[in-house]
């Protein structure tokens, strides 16, 4: 009568040992350190500027970004400076390309004068921004990205425009003119006001026509083809279209303008959880040069290709791109 309890006895214990061991077992099996997922990176939301380059240069941080494992938000497009900037201080997007010269807007106390230097400009606005509003300027593209005006070479070479001097005495001539711009160009202290005040000339609201956001892609178009009279129209200096329309820039020869060099810009909270997005960032905007720009801006705007083709290819062809 003893046996069957002894047996049933030694069953139980083997099935609890068997238990055990299957414990032990899927202990061995769980993944070891070497072996734990990457930690997932974002997301990171970017913006940019309404125009060709500020499409460009969002592609480019956010490829790069994609590159090294971040989830990235494209909000690109976003609007003009000013919404973009309070985008990014009210954590609606956590990076976009800026530009130095824009510090001249951004605080009140600024000397103009520092922001035509284009490395002293850098410097004042990362100092100011970082001490002021925690926003980090990252390493920037040394491209003058500044405000200008375009005409077509034949209307210039007939009236003798060459310079913004000659500009100046053609508007108080009350010669023909229609500019095309943004209402920034029109509004902001440093583009046309700067052009104002330093040569002399006021435009009047009939000689303006202002289109939406700040694509010089329409404006410099709009020029090309005298649209609704329009004979002189905004533009950047590492604007690809140019020479395709047959447009010249008047020279800034009283240096009215200030140096805009291209610039990722951030938070510091950001920054701080992630460092590596200024190293991963920084050879991207190192190889971008004035005349790189201008053939990538060309691609897009002449040529109609995705600003995304164009900056993979960029990344690629500059080894920015590890896989």
């Amino acid at each position: 009568m003893k046996r069957p309890f002894a047996t049933a006895l030694a069953l139980a214990l083997v099935v609890s040992l068997i238990a055990v061991t299957g414990c032990a077992g899927g202990n061995d099996t769980s993944t070891t350190p070497s072996e734990e997922p990457a930690k997932e990176k974002g997301p990171m939301t970017i913006g940019s500027k309404i125009d060709t380059e500020g499409e460009l240069l969002s592609s480019i941080v956010k490829l790069t970004l994609e590159d090294a494992g971040f989830t990235v938000v494209d909000k690109s497009q976003t609007g003009t400076t000013d919404p973009v900037r309070k985008a990014l201080l009210n954590k609606e997007i956590d990076i976009y390309p800026g530009y130095t010269g824009s510090g001249v807007i951004f605080f009140a106390d600024a000397d103009p004068a520092v922001y035509k230097n284009g490395q002293a400009g850098y410097d004042a606005v990362k100092a100011e921004d970082l001490k002021v509003n925690s926003v980090v300027w990252l390493t920037p593209a040394k491209a003058n990205n500044t405000w200008a005006l375009a005409v077509k070479k034949d209307f210039a070479d007939k009236e003798g425009l060459k310079t913004m001097s000659d500009f100046a005495v053609y508007v108080k001539a009350r010669k023909p003119t229609k500019v095309a711009a943004s209402d920034e160009f029109f509004t902001n202290t440093d583009a046309n006001p700067a052009f104002e005040s330093a040569y002399g000339y006021r435009l009047t609201s009939d000689q303006e026509v202002r289109l939406a956001g700040g694509n010089t892609a329409q404006t410099e178009k709009a020029v090309a083809d005298g649209t609704d009279g329009v004979n002189f129209g905004m533009a950047y200096g590492t604007d690809g279209a140019l020479a395709d329309l047959g447009l010249v820039v008047l020279e800034d020869d009283k240096g009215a303008q200030l140096v805009y060099w291209p610039v990722p810009i951030t938070r510091k909270d950001v920054i701080d959880k992630y460092p590596e997005i200024e190293t991963l960032l920084k050879a991207p905007f190192d190889g971008l040069s004035l005349e790189k720009l201008q053939e990538l801006n060309a691609r897009i705007q002449v040529n109609g290709e995705a600003a995304d083709t164009v900056a993979k290819d960029y990344l690629e062809s500059g080894g920015y791109l590890t896989k």
